[in-house]
This record gives structure tokens, sequence and C-alpha cells, in this order.
């Protein structure tokens, strides 16, 4: 094929969904442009032309950095629209991915609904991973259905090291054989949720009580909001910084069941690192979840409207098996994922 470059924006380099997706592209040919600022964002868009393509995922760092005052957020998405739109001018191509209905604890909403409204009504193709992420956004944007390509989020099968065994992962993490656990794996936000779970065990008879295991991440503040949280008459077993590829092995291992207590989410990587580990989840009885996962027999609900009672009850006793998991796994094999991605960049 010829020289083609993909602008990718923001291109976090230790991200495992963005650097599986990339693989099938990058052995395709495509020279691949990563940037994390707008600044630099804007150098590349102005070298692309006819046959170029710019991808943009996450949509937060254009107005929602946490310096940014409304007038200088504006004057942010001024410049993305302008440099945008020049590239698209010379022929250059528009891809979006919707990771998120909206940003996490958005700050400046209108101005992000605006840029979401323009690359809902600009992208040549909108992809996404979830397959009712058009109504999951329709309150607020609207998506065009024949620009909609739904690839599903690639599981991490083979991806990560798994040669630690359950009871060298659980004796690692100072458990005990007959310990039960649940997990909370990845950054540890409030929006994901972590009240909801804690006080869901905190509920849980004394004697049957499982050990919470939170690994991920954590920015100060929440650290001590999660400190608070558990108290002292919860057993907790706890990393707050970023689990090394090596580790995550033993944080599943270790886990009898995932828990993904969250608020507000439209797709979720963690799901899929349990299921290449064979741990039972557990997620919000949401209607874009439901229509994505509601056939895995592996994944258990809990009721957003009682969520705290409902979760409560869920891990009050065994959670299940993870039967299915494996087939999920290689059903959503990555490089096939990419692969997939690949051939939407070479015909956009």
């Amino acid at each position: 094929m010829p020289d083609r470059s993909l602008a990718v924006f923001p291109a976090y380099r230790d991200n495992p969904y963005l650097n599986l997706m990339l693989l099938a592209p990058r052995a395709r040919g495509w020279n691949v442009l990563e940037s994390l600022r707008l600044e630099h964002l804007e150098q590349h868009l102005d070298r692309l032309g006819a046959g170029d393509v710019f991808h943009m995922h996450w949509t937060a760092p254009i107005v929602q950095r946490a310096d940014d005052d409304l007038a200088s957020a504006q004057e942010r998405l001024d410049r993305f629209r302008t440099a945008v739109d020049a590239a698209r001018s010379r022929g250059a191509r528009l891809v979006w991915t919707i990771h998120n209905v909206l940003p996490h604890d958005a700050r400046h909403l209108e101005l992000e609904l605006e840029l979401n409204r323009y690359l809902a009504s600009t992208a040549d193709a909108v992809h996404v991973m979830n397959a009712d992420t058009r109504a999951a956004v329709a309150p607020y944007y609207e998506l065009d259905p024949t620009r909609v390509v739904h690839i599903p989020h690639p599981s991490y099968q083979g991806v990560y090291p798994s040669t630690v065994t359950r009871s060298a992962a659980r004796e690692a993490l100072g458990l005990a054989p007959t310990d039960r656990t649940v997990l909370a794996f990845g950054q540890m936000r409030p929006y994901k949720g972590l009240d909801v779970l804690v006080d869901a065990v905190r509920r849980v008879p004394v004697a049957d009580r499982p050990v919470l295991l939170l690994a991920g991440r954590t920015p100060d503040a929440d650290r001590a909001t999660i400190d608070a949280l558990l108290g002292d008459d919860l057993r907790a077993v706890r990393e707050h910084d970023h689990v090394e590829d090596v580790d995550v092995q033993r944080w599943f291992r270790a886990a009898d069941v995932a828990v993904f207590p969250y608020r507000r989410v439209l797709n979720s990587g963690s799901l899929h690192l349990a299921a290449s580990f064979g741990v039972p989840s557990v997620l919000p009885d949401e209607p874009h979840l439901r229509a994505e996962f509601g056939a895995e027999g592996w994944i258990r609900w809990f009721d957003t409207d009682d969520a705290v009672g409902s979760l409560a009850a869920l891990l009050s006793g065994p959670v299940g098996d993870a039967s299915g998991a494996e087939e999920f796994s290689r059903r959503l094999a990555p490089f096939a994922r990419s692969r997939e991605y690949a051939e939407v960049l070479d015909a956009v």
C-alpha cells in the first residue's frame, strides 16, 4: 500500500488497548504519529493530506485539562477544530473511537458536549466497542448509523504473563487458602464506585465477609478517601500504584471474583483482563452492558437501583465459576481485532 500516516491522539504509551490495536496497522506499513499534547497534535495534523487518517481516542485532553479555565478551554477547542478541519480539507480522514459517553469527572461539560457533537458530525467513521453505544450516547449527541463501525474491545489473551499459580499468588498477597477474595482492579477513582463496593462488603456478615483486593494507580486525594472508606473493620490488600505487567497475574490469580461497581461506564478493559485470567466478574445491570455481555455466563449483575444491597447479596457466598470466559477471550483475540481495525483504516 502507498505510504500513509496515521495520527493517533492521545497516544498513551503504556495503554495496552492502543498498543494491541496498532499492531496490524504498523505491520501493514502505516506511519504512526503519536502525540499527547494539543500542540504536538497540531503539528501532526498539519502534515496530513489525502490518504492519511487522524484517529481521535479519549477527548478529555482537549477541554478537560485541570489547569484550564473556561476561556482557555474554549480556545483549545477552537484550535483543535481548526487543525482537524484544515487536515480534512487536504483530504485526510477522521476516525473517532468512543471510549466513554462523556469523560469522567468532566469540568467544562458544555464545551465537552460541543466537542463530542463536532466529532460525531464530522468523523468519517465512528468506532464503537459496545454495540449499544449509539443508544447510550443518544441523550447527549447523535451518531449516524451508516458511519458507525463495531469492533469489540480485544481480550488480553496471551498478552500478560500467566505463570503464577493461584496458591503462589495468594501466598504472595498474605492470603490464607480459605480466604474469599473480591478484586477491584484498575485506576482507583471515585467514579468507579469503590464506595459502593466497600459498603457492600461491610454489609456481608463478618463470618462470610471477603477480603478486598484493590490494585491500581490512585491519586493521593483519592487514596485518602479510600483509607477513610475502609476504616478499621475491613480487611484489604492494596497496591495504589501502577501494577507492572508481570504482576497483573498475581492479583487475578488470587481473586475469586472481580467486581466493577462503576457509576458510569461504556467499556472496561479490566473486564477483559478478568476473562483472560478466568475470573468471574460482576457488572452493573445497565442496558448497554446487558446488550454487549448479557449472554456471558461468567458475568453476574447487580441491581443499580439497590447497588449496595444487591452487591452484598452476591458477595455473601460463592459467586460462581468462569465457564465461558476462556472462549470469550479466544473469540476476541487481540490480533484479529487489530486486523479489523486496520481494514477500517484502509477503507476510510
